[in-house]
């Protein structure tokens, strides 16, 4: 036989096309010659498979060789490939049988000494092809993380000459299990460590029960990152398609770990962080920040020094949970279903309202510095605390504060009643459906009539008003939303009150 077929998979955003190799040998001058858009690392792959095929012991055929990866409209990208080209061309130069080619897809990066090295998108690739009845063959590391989706046949393999002994019948590959360590919430920072902050931690809270964005501003080293690094630990835990697409999105990355498997994603990059590196980008459009935080937390400390533009890209993605990477050639589409958690100074300096008395900016910079902050994107923000500085008898004799297991323990009676009513948190609940599921008493009502005069809110605003209370009342066991909770919700409209 001179020629062969395979399957494998490319990655588009979350999808995984599958991509037809096919392998063809000819006679007339010895030449390689690969074919169907291939990308540089993709075309780098006839010396990578020469000296693999070699090295493991095969003849490499001395004929015009010719490697179609169908479709040829599909760019195709990373050093998946290699593994079926070189089987493609052992089998059409008939040193393998070709027979059980069409059982499996491959996938597999190969060292010159034919050894298999792990892909990106090894899970994606899995999801991706539901409803085939193919089994997948990946490198032994990719194998395990893929083997997490429970949804096809993965055998994993060491090196080339393994899946050539496989297809042979002589030593078969073992499946692949998965090495997911379960949950633990324990092992997240814990929120007793915190000192004092009690309206914070409150926020924190509420924030956790609904899913809702939060700000904290403050003066330095009054606890704004050590707050926001400890919700993860009191987020309800992951559900299986949760936990399913977050870590696909990680590892198209390749920053998937077995050990945070079903752990909640906290991503904190730093303020001098692009639009692309947030939103994603790039000729083949890749995943960014807000995508690998995924129902999880992204975290963004000193918020006005991030540039203008990556800021105003976080407005959509907050709305819809999705973001969108249209490029000339291609589009990809990432869920970016995040729980926005970010930190501020209250002015340039940082110590506006210090009891030390230390700030010396004027009202202008206080007013540029916040003004680097659109109206748009705070808008968008659920909750607005201050972090004050404590008092030095605080910071010696202060008791511990309640612990994370206890904080989320309320926390996940308040998340079940959400899902149990309305089948979403609260800050997802679509404006059509406020009114039906955040039903106010009479003083409540009056309450936010005068919330509304005097605040001028918005209509996101309002909005946003009525989710945190309803979260505020899931919180307290409630169904009507009272005075009490309309207040402690419009209290965390900082910036609508200037």
């Amino acid at each position: 036989m001179s020629l062969a077929v395979l399957y494998s998979r490319a990655a588009t955003g979350l999808d995984a096309p599958e991509v037809a190799v096919e392998a063809h040998l000819a006679n007339g001058l010895p030449s390689f010659t690969l074919v169907g858009l291939p990308e540089t690392e993709v075309k780098e792959a006839r010396d990578r498979v020469r000296a693999a095929i070699l090295q493991s012991g095969f003849e490499f055929p001395a004929r015009r060789i010719t490697v179609n990866l169908a479709p040829a409209d599909l760019p195709k990208e990373s050093g998946r490939f290699d593994l079926p080209i070189a089987l493609g061309l052992l089998a059409a130069s008939g040193q393998i049988p070709a027979g059980r080619l069409g059982h499996y897809e491959f996938a597999g990066e190969l060292a010159l000494s034919g050894a298999l090295r792990p892909v990106r998108g090894a899970l994606a690739m899995v999801l991706g092809a539901v409803g085939t009845e193919r089994a997948f063959v990946l490198p032994e590391a990719s194998a395990r993380e893929a083997a997490l989706a429970g949804r096809a046949e993965i055998y994993a393999a060491r090196s080339l000459l393994e899946v050539c002994a496989h297809l042979a019948g002589r030593v078969a590959l073992p499946p692949a299990a998965a090495e997911a360590v379960a949950a633990d919430a324990a092992a997240e920072p814990d929120l007793a460590e915190v000192k004092g902050q009690a309206g914070a931690r409150r926020a924190l809270e509420v924030a956790a029960a609904g899913g809702h964005s939060l700000l904290f501003t403050g003066p330095p080293g009054t606890g704004k990152s050590m707050l926001a690094s400890r919700l993860p630990g009191i987020l309800p835990p992951m559900s299986e398609e949760e936990a399913l697409g977050a870590a696909a999105l990680q590892s198209l990355a390749g920053a998937f770990r077995p050990e945070r498997w079903r752990r909640r994603p906290f991503r904190a990059p730093h303020h001098s962080a692009s639009a692309v590196a947030l939103v994603g980008g790039g000729g083949n459009p890749r995943p960014g920040e807000i995508s690998l935080a995924h129902e999880g937390v992204l975290f963004l400390d000193e918020l006005p020094e991030f540039p203008r533009a990556a800021l105003e890209v976080l407005r959509e993605p907050l709305e819809s949970g999705r973001i969108t990477i249209s490029r000339a050639a291609r589009q990809a589409d990432f869920p970016a279903r995040f729980q926005l958690v970010a930190a501020m100074n209250p002015c340039p300096c940082g110590w506006l309202g210090h009891p030390a008395g230390k700030c010396r900016c004027t009202p202008e910079q206080v007013a540029r510095y916040r003004a680097r902050l659109s109206g748009p994107l705070l808008d968008r923000i659920d909750l607005s605390v201050e972090v004050p500085a404590l008092a030095q008898e605080d910071l010696l004799h202060a008791p511990a504060g309640e612990a994370s297991a206890r904080v989320r323990e309320r926390v996940v009676a308040a998340r079940e009643r959400q899902l149990a009513r309305q089948g979403t948190p609260n800050a997802r609940l679509p404006a059509g459906e406020v009114d039906r599921h955040c039903r106010i008493d009479g003083e409540g009502e009056a309450l936010l009539k005068q919330a509304i005069a005097r605040l001028n809110l918005s209509a996101r605003a309002f909005h946003r008003v009525l989710r945190v209370a309803r979260s505020v009342a899931d919180l307290d066991g409630r169904e009507t939303l009272a005075a009490a909770h309309i207040a402690e919700a419009v209290q965390y409209r900082r910036f609508d009150r200037g």
